[in-house]
């Protein structure tokens, strides 16, 4: 632009116009005027593809005022539907599976469950592996639907609180240590064996031991010997015939000559004890050991 200048005169004055002596140019031009152009038009092009770039997205992604895709927030929590996959580590309160299906929890490597305090510290951890199904923590317990104990494990002792506990394994239960239990019973038209190979077998109870077979019979075999002790009380043996077949047979000796031999004698009320063996029977009717 160029500005000029102009000069007010009166009626009746001459004066001499003035040269322009100075010359301004306002504005952008050249060069620079073509730079601003092309800036203005890149950023009106970023702008487009931005916003195409956000559209699209909103769309892939399924946003909308109640979530995204398959994830709706709702009152109670987020709801997903479908599957899905967590890269980093979820942590929620709870997580419930929809009414008419069951709740999956799917990988490739492990699935692991962990519980923390408010430290941050990990009190419980549940691994899932391919090989091997780990647990970690004070007590890990099996309620049934009820809420009744099944099964509960800590460092102390294991309980099973089913009424009946069943092993269908064809070796049967191999227990290292002790066992405590009220009862044990075959199955139905199965034998019951109690073995130890190389150790001893015990059995203890304060208050007695009842062996019952209704239809069968009952073995004890043993390599060593076999005791039947009672503390405070009696031995009953309550059978029809009560027979001794493998018991040594002493030959027939002089008068006076028992051969270290002795006699098993029956008292009236059904006591036991010996007798030093004779020709004839030396069993007394009243003896001292039958008062």
């Amino acid at each position: 632009m160029v500005r000029e200048q102009y000069t007010t005169t009166t009626p009746g004055t001459s004066l001499e116009r003035p040269k322009n002596e100075y010359v301004y140019k306002i504005g952008i031009y050249g060069w620079r005027k073509r730079c601003l152009y092309l800036f203005v038009l890149l950023l009106l092009i970023i702008l487009v593809v931005n916003f195409s770039l956000t559209i699209w997205i909103l769309k892939v992604m399924w946003f909308s005022p109640t979530g995204m895709g398959h994830l709706r927030v709702t009152k109670e929590g987020l709801r997903l539907e479908g599957e899905s996959e967590f890269l980093f580590p979820l942590y929620a309160k709870e997580i419930h599976s929809r009414v008419d299906s069951s709740l999956l929890l799917q990988s490739t490597h492990n699935v692991t469950v962990n519980a923390r305090n408010s430290n941050g510290e990990v009190t419980g951890r549940l691994n899932v592996g391919p090989k091997m199904v780990e647990f970690h923590g004070q007590q890990f317990q099996i309620n049934s639907k009820d809420g009744k104990p099944l099964f509960t494990v800590d460092e102390n002792e294991v309980v099973i609180g089913t009424d009946k506990l069943r092993v269908t394994g064809p070796e049967g239960a191999l227990f290292e240590h002790s066992v405590e239990t009220p009862l044990v019973k075959a199955e139905a038209f199965k034998q019951l064996r109690l073995e130890s190979p190389t150790r001893s077998l015990s059995m203890d109870a304060p208050r007695g031991i009842n062996i019952k077979a209704q239809a069968g019979n009952i073995e004890a075999l043993s390599q060593m010997d076999i005791k039947l002790h009672s503390s405070d009380g009696v031995l009953l043996l309550d059978a029809e015939t009560v027979r001794l077949p493998k018991l040594p047979e002493g030959t027939r000796g002089g008068p006076g000559v028992s051969q270290g031999l002795y006699e098993i004698c029956v008292c009236p009320d059904g006591k036991l004890y010996l007798s030093v063996a004779g020709l004839g029977s030396t069993c007394q009717e009243y003896s001292r050991v039958c008062q």
